[in-house]
């Protein structure tokens, strides 16, 4: 049969990363191909239209629309301030004082209609940074949109995050991968760090967290509930990392208190004090996003493996379950059966053989695993 391809979750000591940092809007590209950026270098930059707000002139100077430019002190494009004088009228019978009209925004003059005899006034443009969000290497720019950096380091993946991109150094902060994170364990020094926990971390732990500045935490799993209490909602299905928090949550093995795999568990002990960037966004279905940490070492030399290249499915290869019964557990394929197999549910799918950390062998869909890539 030929080679079967499957989604994969990198836990990588070294691997090249490219992260494509593209503007919403049309805008000007600020850096180069060859360029070394930071995490906080802004890449592009776009401006958003200020809002148009109406200022009724005629109604204020107590004329007729089409009469009411002839009292305007100022000029289509001009820049004007809040409280600036931009109209003045004419003394009633020369003895009442002439009516003025003061702007109630800053921005530009944009326009005035003749027939509303409405002033309208631009705010000022609202500018849009992207940043590189790694530390890396400019490799390519998109002209009036963004560019893609490159960089070389460790990278893992989890299952589910929730919150932005952020930057902090790491700290292991429990002793092993199934210790729970909680509040005895985050110090008073901890802002700006991104700290490691190992089977899970508490409501309580997060709060803590959030309260101290830390900039991340990770963890085996996080249950539900303590994440709803955190949020306030719950998640549900769509894509996650735009939420209005502190600090960015992701974990490695899925819901629950669940131990950290002993291998990722290693390698980020490997990272402890390095600088990293988190992000936790997420997005299960179609078009595939995993909340990430990635640690640049540039002092890696020979081959490494590239971000987003295509897993083989072979025998030997480290798998995750993603469905349940076996939702989280790891295991190495044993066995990839040719023949087509029919479920309880009346699917006919392709399944594969695995042996689970404990010895035993399960059957399950191909489509219930992802690689663990390293």
């Amino acid at each position: 049969m030929g080679s079967a391809y499957t989604p994969g979750l990198t836990v990588s000591g070294d691997i090249v990363v490219r992260r494509i940092r593209r503007l919403p809007i049309k805008g000007e590209v600020l850096v180069q191909v060859g360029q070394t950026v930071s995490p906080d270098t802004v890449v592009a930059r776009a401006l958003l239209p200020g809002v148009l707000q109406t200022i009724k002139l005629a109604d204020k100077l107590g004329v007729d629309a089409k009469d009411a430019p002839q009292f305007l002190k100022i000029k289509e494009g001009d820049k004007i301030e809040k409280g600036q004088l931009i109209a003045e009228g004419k003394k009633l019978f020369g003895f009442f004082k002439a009516p003025t009209v003061e702007s109630d925004h800053a921005g530009t003059y944009e326009s005035f209609s003749d027939v509303t005899g409405n002033l309208l006034v631009r705010e000022p443009s609202i500018p849009i940074d992207i940043n590189s969000y790694i530390q890396g290497t400019i490799v390519d720019v998109m002209p009036d949109e963004g560019a893609v950096v490159e960089t070389r380091g460790a990278m893992v993946q989890g299952i589910f995050g929730v919150g932005g991109e952020r930057q902090g150094v790491i700290r292991i902060a429990v002793s092993g991968p199934n210790e729970v994170l909680d509040v005895q364990h985050i110090q008073a020094s901890d802002a700006g760090q991104i700290l490691v926990g190992g089977s899970g971390f508490t409501a309580a732990a997060i709060r803590k967290a959030s309260e101290l500045g830390v900039t991340g935490l990770i963890a085996g799993g996080v249950k539900d509930s303590d994440l709803i209490e955190f949020l306030g909602y719950d998640i549900g299905v769509a894509i996650t990392g735009q939420e209005n928090i502190k600090l960015t949550l992701m974990v490695t093995e899925g819901f629950g208190f669940l131990p950290m795999a002993d291998r990722t568990f290693a390698l980020l002990k490997t990272l402890a004090g390095k600088k990293a960037s988190i992000n936790g966004a997420t997005q299960i279905r179609a078009g595939v996003i995993r909340p990430e940490i990635i640690v640049p070492d540039p002092g890696h030399t020979g081959h490494a493996g590239q971000d987003g290249e295509p897993l083989e499915l072979k025998l030997g290869a480290q798998v995750r379950m993603i469905r349940e019964p076996f939702f989280g557990m790891l295991g190495s394929v044993s066995d990839l059966p040719a023949e087509l197999v029919t479920l309880e549910s009346g699917t006919t799918v392709r399944v594969l053989r695995a042996k689970l950390a404990d010895g035993e062998e399960v059957t399950i869909p191909r489509a219930n695993v992802e690689i663990v890539a390293g």
